[in-house]
């Protein structure tokens, strides 16, 4: 089948050349020779790749699609949908990394060829690597995207029930595929095009993300090796575990069991079984043989079963209420485990509280079953607007007595400034819940830690309402530090207050507006007296802060280390950079340099930031804008000042129902020589350092105010 069934829309098209959706659409009016549309519908139409390419090319506008790209257009446009080309491609990638003299041997025979030989080489590697249930699994995805084939005239109704019939189609792009294996890998090529297809797809799937992962597989212990996760979604509680002997994941979402089955396999070597299905009313593992079983189980679920698995023997703590799905999942999980297994489990915070479930908590305590609640800070997964907590149980064992205590810990203190997921430190988080567990788990009983954890002896907690949010069982912790830190903190209040009125700006003499003659960023950066590039790409692979400079004029790295990312809030709030990188394949994000000029393009507002010398090095976040000026042209500072103009960016700005969106190209500033330039820079640059102590000022007495509250309510502050 030749390469033209792999279609890209004009969004598509826009990427590739680097341009905006607007360009595309002045292509197709103003050049006769466009490539006509090959399907889509007459507001959003989808082009052939390969014709779009050539078109790039001939016009000058595209010197070479990058690999990942075309491959991630070309699985994007699949005739089959994406889905069944992503569970394509990953049976490829596996057939790769498990089988390469294989591959080798397939390749070197025509795509015709080719797509009568791949069916049975993968079929033995699927079945090698999941199981006798593998050939179900996958085409289960096929069956379930019949109905959405982009172009039915390429893809028979057989393709439906049989995988193979859509591969005469998909040669080629496996074939890119696999080229991408042999640039990042195996496993990073096939995380890149499923990372793709969730950014895509946002509000399609929840998804754990790598943080709580990380931290409820440490939870489970070093020692499990046969994990199972009944609600596995894209698998990230399961590839988190290390070192396993046997993964095992459920999901009801075909699509996602196929693609975690993959993804898992792909990541190591350990044995990798996925079914689809419901959990709860048909369950693909149930015998208790787990050492640990990690669950982000669906929250508030009415129809989880209720009617129908009344006299279910999972329910060995008491049988959950149709309102309290959660606990029936928390069952599930120790019914899975052996002995002494751990479960471990992402729960909504209602779950320690609602009255509807006290007797199922009271059971679980009374059997020792339930060993810490850990409250995580809000953003920590979705719904990223409440604090979630995990729940660490261990399956009783029988020749044991029931521990006597319970462990909270609670990390609301690592919610970053100002909160939200973006502000999170996950490290400080990760070490006080290990802090706090480690010692819990082997003693029995941990120190407490005024406002942070505390091990709580069972009977107290067996009350009427038996409460276990772990902000109501700790004890506070000093206030703001206590009395003398409220002292250090005023005394820097103080010294702040001094500093705004010394840089507090003079008035300013009266003039009439001046008659300059102006130009706008965009005419700059086409004179090559600025640089523009737009944030929100790079991974966590990208490392290093310095190095030579790339084609589009930002600096490539060299050295390693984390990148921290400066967000949006952080331009509006004058912070640090507190982001961090997506992981994924090695992309180079956009460096931020000294001296250069940050601007965020939504919300209509009108702050710009100067990179110093802190913040140079730091990747440059979503939903902002730098300019990089050349220094012999252009002052920074004097850019910043008037990019700041109220009527320069209202003019600039365009808006939406819901939103406005700045265009900093067509900001408007004056032409002036480099020396006047600097006279208003140097203006420019006092304003900010008065703003950014004014900041400062609010942030201290905001803490100072809150200290005292808190201090004289529970008696470390005095009221003399």
């Amino acid at each position: 089948m030749p390469e033209k069934s792999s279609e890209v829309t004009a969004a598509g098209i826009a990427r590739l050349a680097g341009v905006g959706r607007a360009a595309v659409s002045n292509w197709r009016r103003r050049h006769a020779d466009f490539p006509k549309p090959v399907g889509g519908t007459e507001t959003s139409p989808s082009f052939a790749l390969a014709e779009v390419e050539q078109w790039l090319r001939d016009q000058g506008k595209l010197a070479e699609v990058p690999l990942r790209e075309r491959v991630w257009q070309q699985l994007s446009g699949h005739l089959v949908g994406p889905v069944p080309a992503l569970v394509q491609a990953g049976c490829t990638l596996l057939l790769v990394r498990d089988r390469h003299p294989d591959w080798l041997e397939l390749t070197a025979v025509s795509d015709e060829r080719l797509a009568k030989l791949l069916p049975a080489a993968l079929e033995q590697v699927l079945t090698a690597r999941f199981g006798e249930y593998a050939v179900g699994l996958f085409t289960e995805v096929f069956t379930a995207h019949a109905g959405s084939v982009t172009r039915p005239e390429l893809f028979t109704e057989a393709a439906a029930s049989r995988p193979e019939a859509s591969l005469p189609a998909s040669v080629p792009f496996l074939r890119g595929v696999a080229e991408l294996a042999a640039e990042l890998g195996a496993r990073q090529a096939f995380e890149f095009l499923l990372g793709r297809y969730l950014d895509a797809n946002p509000r399609q799937y929840t998804l754990t993300p790598p943080g709580p992962a990380a931290l409820m597989a440490a939870l489970a212990g070093a020692g499990a090796r046969e994990v199972l996760d009944p609600a596995a979604g894209t698998g990230t509680l399961l590839r988190a575990v290390e070192r396993p002997a046997g993964l095992y994941a459920q999901d009801a979402d075909p699509d996602l069991a196929a693609l975690t089955g993959l993804r898992l396999a792909l990541h190591c070597d350990a044995t990798v079984r996925a079914r689809a299905g419901d959990t709860l009313r048909g369950d693909a593992f149930p015998k208790p043989a787990f050492d640990a079983v990690l669950c982000h189980p669906p929250f508030n679920e009415r129809n989880w079963g209720h009617d129908e698995l009344a006299y279910d023997p999972r329910w060995e703590y008491g049988f959950p209420a149709r309102t309290e799905s959660e606990l029936a999942w928390v069952q599930h999980a120790l019914a899975r485990l052996r002995p002494g297994g751990a479960a471990v489990l992402l729960m909504p915070p209602a779950a320690a509280s609602r009255r509807s479930g006290r007797r199922i908590r009271a059971g679980l305590l009374r059997r020792g079953a339930l060993r810490a609640v850990v409250a995580l800070p809000a953003g920590a997964a979705p719904p990223y607007g409440i604090p979630l907590h995990i729940w660490v149980l261990r399956k009783p064992d029988p020749g044991r007595p029931a521990p006597p205590e319970l462990l909270f810990v609670d990390t609301a203190e690592h919610a970053g400034a100002g909160g939200g997921r973006d502000k999170l430190d996950w490290q400080s988080v990760h070490n006080a819940v290990l802090d706090a567990w480690q010692p819990f788990e082997k003693h029995g009983t941990a120190e407490e830690q005024p406002g942070v954890s505390r091990s709580v002896p069972v009977i107290e907690l067996l009350d009427d309402d038996v409460d276990l949010a772990p902000a109501r069982h700790l004890p506070p912790p000093a206030a703001g530090g206590g009395a003398d830190e409220l002292l250090r903190v005023r005394d820097r209040l103080t010294d702040t207050l001094r500093l705004t009125g010394e840089l507090t700006p003079a008035p300013a003499a009266h003039a009439e507006p001046a008659p300059w003659p102006a130009t706008t960023v965009g005419e700059l950066a086409r004179a090559g007296a600025l640089v523009l590039s737009a944030g929100g790409t790079g991974s966590t692979s990208s490392t290093g802060s310095t190095g030579s400079m790339g084609s589009t004029g930002r600096r490539r790295s060299t050295s390693t280390g984390p990148v921290p990312v400066l967000t949006e809030q952080d331009v509006l709030a004058g912070t640090a950079p507190s982001g961090t990188l997506p992981e994924g394949p090695d992309e180079e994000p956009v460096r931020v340099e000294e001296g250069d000029v940050v601007v965020p393009v939504l919300g209509g507002g009108s702050v710009v930031r100067v990179i110093d010398e802190a913040t140079a090095g730091a990747a440059l976040g979503r939903n902002l804008q730098l300019l990089h000026p050349d220094p012999a042209a252009l002052d920074p500072w004097f850019l910043a000042g008037f990019l700041r103009g109220t009527a320069n960016n209202r003019q600039a700005s365009s808006y939406a129902s819901t939103a406005t969106r700045l265009d900093v190209r067509r900001l408007q500033l004056p032409r002036l020589p480099l020396a006047d330039q600097q006279r208003y820079g140097e203006r420019f640059r006092a304003l900010a350092e008065f703003e950014d102590a004014l900041r400062q000022a609010g942030r201290l007495g905001e803490q100072l105010v809150q200290g005292l509250y808190d201090g004289l309510t529970d008696g470390t502050v005095t009221p003399e």
